[in-house]
């Protein structure tokens, strides 16, 4: 089982910058992708961005140039610093782990954060 811990979301302006931070813990294979997921109300939860074990990135079409995913695996923990934030990303950000050691699959979410653009 893996715990993630997200924080970060809030109120800005239109223009204006977060970064999310999800803290992973417990049984994390070596081998695994973490990311971000939104849901705005209404609408489906859709990918925003990844990032493996390895360091590959993949974002969402409408993210690229604004938001940068990263990661620190010392300390098991993933960043998404958003810029340039319009009203049309407020949702609910998801922290994801998909790991896999051999055979065996771990998938886990967190809790959800809300980032909110307006102003």
């Amino acid at each position: 089982q893996v715990q993630l811990v997200e924080s970060g979301g809030g109120l800005v302006q239109p223009g204006g910058s977060l970064r999310l931070s999800c803290a992973a813990s417990g049984s994390i294979f070596s081998i695994n992708v973490m990311g971000w997921y939104r849901q705005a109300p209404g609408k489906e939860r859709e990918l925003v961005a990844s990032v493996t074990s390895g360091g590959s990135t993949n974002y969402a079409d409408s993210v690229k140039g604004r938001f940068t995913i990263s990661r620190d695996n010392a300390k098991n923990t993933v960043y998404l610093q958003m810029n340039s934030l319009k009203p049309e990303d407020t949702a609910v950000y998801y922290c994801n782990y998909e790991g896999r050691y051999g055979l065996v699959k771990s998938s886990s979410w967190g809790q959800g954060t809300q980032v909110t653009v307006s102003s």
